[in-house]
């Protein structure tokens, strides 16, 4: 008998006061930089829970409605940052992202 896959866990609301964080130490933001990036990636949690709500299973759409949001994110960052910043940012965003982790879970 086939199982019905879990649904995707929601992200939660702190991961973008987290990310931020890490961005600011890692990017040497402005506070001004800073309140911009923490509304650009709060609105990207809301935006990526509403959309896993709404399309649960249906990973196809899930997959296409994500990337939207992250090219929608990314765009808005590209604004908020300076060249540099954004250049640095790409350069070091999965480590920016284990490090978010890692402070999740307890570690560094």
């Amino acid at each position: 008998m086939p199982v019905a896959p879990a649904p995707a866990p929601a992200v939660a609301p702190t991961a973008a006061r987290d990310l931020t964080d890490v961005m600011t130490d890692e990017l040497h933001l402005t506070a001004l930089q800073q309140t911009k990036v923490r509304g650009i990636l709060t609105g990207t949690v809301q935006q990526v829970n509403a959309a896993q709500q709404q399309y649960g299973s249906n990973k196809t759409a899930l997959m296409t409605e994500l990337r939207r949001i992250n090219a929608s994110s990314e765009s808005q960052l590209k604004a908020a940052l300076t060249p540099t910043q954004y250049k640095q940012y790409q350069t070091k965003k999965r480590q920016m992202q284990a490090q978010m982790q890692a402070r999740k879970s307890g570690g560094q």
